[in-house]
């Protein structure tokens, strides 16, 4: 197998870019960096490209591993022919790969190998061959053995029936043929298992091609059988089955037919049907995981880069009945300044000494915007919070406004080892109100502290494999990261930790390093820092920010390796490090369309790619991508359920993208959805395709069920 030739035909690229990223990623280096610094080299491919490659780099090698293994265990068994291993040559996957194995692979005892202890293998190829003109009933009989417990023609001829329904099912082309006809023709059904309500009623009595069943339903309907309130099975074309199988096995009308008939039907029943029907489930699970896997990874990556809210004093607000609302405010850089507990929800009901308290809070730390956690009584603290807000205006002319955050995950961060060592003095169950605070100032350096799984903005996500939802999910969090870039003199151990080339340790030891020697002047420093080498430092320097350090270069995204080109650039253009500093680049474009950028690429030795690219950062040094994204929506009031009538237009802030919709924060507690059939006019195949993670709508009412507390939206205004 060329990987090569297979990698550049399947991601729609030329050979030369397969070529390129191989060695580049066998060379140890890492997704972001050869996306952001290897562009002439991969022909500019992008992260999500680039993590596709390497998944389908490593099936393919692990395939080609697989065929070796599989070649070396038959010719150990002295079996291996010049047409094995042309079949196994031309396996596709490694599913192929194993039906060709199935005949080698050493069994346990089964009908068939009882039947051969039993000496009856040679009847068996006398049926088979189809052969055999004599009287194979008075053929049969020289097999009894009393002693082996043959004692009847029939118990013979049985026996070697066993061995043909064996090595029918061994058959690497009737199953791989059977497995297509299956997934095309089959139907999958469900059934309830017991009479009980249920979120599975709709699959109670419910059936659906194979090939046409979508993901999110596969993953509901695993997990209603798990949960024993279903029962479900693929119903495959039987009679076409055993049609296909007599016309492939059967070469005549004979005395023997009627027995291979009979072994074809035992086979495909008791050994292939249910193989094949795992086989397929497996997969459509795998399809299914891998659809939910990849709708999380989007989401989790479009609320990772929601832009943050800079230079604010924050009142993180974790809303709660009994054990009373958290609050934390924090200044403009995140660091704690007071917290407290107040109770104006159930069953307290203290609304006065809880706006008391907060406009102290409010007066005296002059707060700019309140956090308000999502969960368990946000939609009371809601309407508390936009009375609050409205006294503090009368009162003084202040306008604050508050925004709802997401608060999944804060809890998991309350407890965990991270936030005890970031407020060591501080009560868990504040923290989470510290963290709701900072989620708003900047969503990605507060999120990367959470375990990736616990933000859920998923589909099913407990229903994938839980290997696979955190590798993917921890390459999300890596690209994120390095899209944006890394303050080095401030930035926490956990965001440290998924910056190119550096690992949990070498994160600690950089801000053990920051600790005792102070702050970082320079990116060369970086090297000093235990256990960061060169190739660490050649991953990492590019993604890391050092703000009024030595060398302005050190606040962009331009390599140290193409410091001496970018200054050769701007003095060719006419500018100096001062103009850069200063941000005076503004008419960098002009300059250099009119020198022309074939010909400064050739006088300082780099590429067009990376000529753009470093353009880009001088034009603004310390520039931070999601600031050019939309702002979340900042409340004063508030709706409620009860308050929404078909027709209203409203303004939301879409939370959560799934197979079927989206959902959409309107301000009433309750998320509204949009069907993908009510995103837009035009035939949306997936809901991402129109909108993500923390993206500001507008959306029309369309229904309000106040019993089961749902919210029908459109986006077709």
């Amino acid at each position: 197998m060329d990987i090569i030739k297979r990698l550049s035909e399947e991601l729609s690229i030329k050979e030369w870019q397969a070529k390129n990223t191989i060695e580049l990623i066998d060379a140890g280096n890492t997704i972001p960096f050869i996306a952001r610094y290897r562009k002439e080299a991969t022909g500019n491919l992008d992260d999500t490209t680039l993590r596709n490659f390497y998944e389908r780099l490593t099936y393919l090698r692990n395939l080609l591993a697989k065929k070796d293994e599989v070649k070396r265990l038959i010719d150990e068994q002295g079996k291996l022919t010049d047409e094995i291993i042309e079949k196994i040559e031309a396996a596709e996957t490694i599913t192929e790969v194993d039906d060709i194995y199935r005949p080698f692979r050493p069994k346990k005892r089964t009908r068939a190998t009882i039947a051969k202890e039993k000496g009856l293998e040679p009847l068996a190829n006398l049926i088979i061959s189809q052969e055999f003109d004599g009287d194979l009933d008075k053929e049969a009989e020289k097999y009894l053995n009393e002693e082996l417990k043959v004692l009847t023609k029939e118990d013979a001829i049985l026996g070697a029936l066993d061995i043909i329904a064996e090595d029918i099912s061994d058959n690497a082309d009737f199953r791989k043929a059977i497995r297509d006809i299956t997934y095309k023709e089959g139907v999958i059904v469900a059934k309830k298992a017991k009479d009980e309500r249920s979120p599975y009623e709709m699959y109670y009595d419910y059936s659906e091609a194979v090939c046409k069943i979508v993901p999110h339903r596969i993953l509901a309907i695993n997990r209603g059988e798990r949960e024993e309130f279903l029962q479900v099975k693929i119903e495959a074309p039987v009679d076409k089955i055993l049609l296909y199988l007599e016309k492939k096995i059967i070469k005549r009308e004979g005395q023997e037919t009627n027995y291979i008939k009979d072994a074809i039907k035992d086979s495909y029943s008791r050994l292939i049907s249910p193989s094949i029907e795992r086989e397929i489930r497996n997969m459509l699970t795998d399809k299914a995981e891998e659809q939910a896997i990849k709708v999380f990874s989007i989401n989790l990556k479009n609320l990772l880069l929601q832009p943050p809210v800079k230079n604010k004093v924050v009142l993180g607000f974790d809303p709660a009945f009994r054990t009373g609302c958290k609050i934390a405010v924090v200044d403009e850089t995140g660091k704690l300044l007071d917290t407290t507990t107040v109770y104006p929800t159930e069953p307290q009901n203290d609304i006065e000494g809880s706006k008391r308290a907060l406009k102290e809070l409010i007066y005296k730390h002059n707060v700019d915007i309140i956090s308000l956690g999502n969960g368990t009584a946000s939609r009371e603290s809601e309407g508390f919070l936009s009375e609050l807000i409205k006294e503090v205006k009368e009162e003084t002319g202040k306008e604050i406004f508050y925004v709802v955050v997401s608060e999944a995950g804060a809890s998991v961060y309350s407890a965990s080892e991270l936030a005890a060592k970031e407020d060591p003095d501080i009560n868990v169950s504040l923290r989470g109100a510290i963290s709701i605070a900072r989620r708003l100032q900047d969503p990605l350096a507060e999120l990367v502290k959470i375990d990736p799984k616990s933000i859920g903005v998923g589909q099913y996500q407990h229903d994938v494999s839980q290997k696979r939802l955190s590798e993917a999910l921890n390459g999300v969090v890596e690209d994120a990261v390095n899209s944006v870039g890394v303050d080095l003199n401030t930035a926490s151990q956990s965001l440290l930790s998924y910056v190119s080339g550096i690992n949990a340790a070498i994160a600690k030891n950089i801000v053990e390093y920051r600790e005792e020697n102070g702050k970082f002047g320079n990116r060369r420093e970086l090297l000093k820092v235990k256990r960061l080498g060169e190739k660490a430092f050649e991953q990492c320097a590019g993604f890391l920010r050092i703000t009024d350090g030595d060398n302005v270069f050190d606040n962009t995204a331009v390599h140290p390796e193409s410091y001496e080109a970018a200054e050769k650039l701007i003095n060719i253009l006419g500018y100096s490090k001062d103009d850069v500093k200063q941000n005076k680049l503004q008419d960098i474009d002009e300059r250099l369309k009119n020198y022309g950028e074939v010909k400064i690429t050739s006088e300082i030795n780099i590429g067009i790619p990376t000529l753009l690219d470093i353009v880009k950062e001088l034009k603004k040094p310390g520039r931070d991508i999601r600031d050019e994204l939309e702002k979340p929506i900042f409340r004063s009031d508030v709706l409620k359920m009860e308050d929404l009538k078909p027709g209203m237009i409203l303004k939301g802030t879409v939370r959560n993208v799934a197979d079927f919709g989206a959902f959409v924060d309107i301000g009433v507690h309750q998320d509204g959805l949009v069907h993908k059939s009510e995103i837009a006019e035009t035939y949306v195949k997936h809901p991402a395709d129109f909108v993500k993670v923390g993206q500001v709508v507008d959306v029309k009412v369309l229904e309000v069920d106040l019993e089961r507390k749902r919210i029908a939206l459109s986006m077709k205004i």
